[in-house]
């Protein structure tokens, strides 16, 4: 029934199980005096913050299991100190995809020799069942016409071709009476 995490942790523990207690958010620095630890659990708290110093220290840790807690996303940070990372559960937990899901999913995929699983989109309903990927790809995918600005004369697809034809017939000809051949692509 641990409401957060103890303070007379042994300095030189390599192992550390605070799985299935009420431990809601991580603060700042909460793991700094035991550098040593290689596997973290804290699955099953209904963990809901993380402050992005949480894991400050814990530069030898190669297994951190965050799975069943209540996790909607990282911020920016929160896995900066842990180099040595191997394996990363993330299992049942509620994320959400927006644009703040973006942090943990860089992140992995800059460290892609972290083995996780568990990431995908709980909420909101449209995303409901994607992989958190799926849903990062669909963020910069074309905009819909439909959520373009209320510029008209700057989106006029006709006067835009007209000009690029023209500017083609124009390149066309420079090219014969140069002997160039140049190829635009754009």
């Amino acid at each position: 029934d641990l409401k957060k995490v103890p303070g007379n942790i042994p300095a030189d523990i390599v192992k550390l199980d605070l799985s299935n207690n009420k431990i809601r958010q991580l603060r700042a620095k909460e793991f700094e005096d035991i550098s040593e630890l290689k596997i973290l659990n804290l699955n099953s708290n209904g963990i809901a913050y993380i402050d992005p110093a949480a894991f400050s220290g814990l530069n030898n840790l190669e297994e951190l299991d965050l799975s069943n807690n209540s996790l909607q996303n990282f911020e920016y940070g929160v896995l900066e100190d842990l180099y040595f990372l191997k394996i990363l559960w993330l299992r049942e937990n509620p994320w959400r995809c927006d644009y703040n899901i973006h942090y943990l999913f860089y992140w992995l995929k800059h460290h892609y020799n972290v083995h996780y699983n568990g990431l995908e989109c709980k909420m909101p309903e449209e995303y409901k069942g994607w992989s958190v990927g799926k849903y990062v790809r669909s963020y910069y995918e074309e905009c819909p016409k439909d959520k373009l600005p209320i510029y008209p004369e700057t989106f006029d697809v006709d006067k835009d071709d007209e000009e690029w034809e023209r500017h083609k017939e124009q390149s066309v000809q420079t090219v014969k009476k140069h002997g160039v051949i140049v190829t635009v692509i754009g």
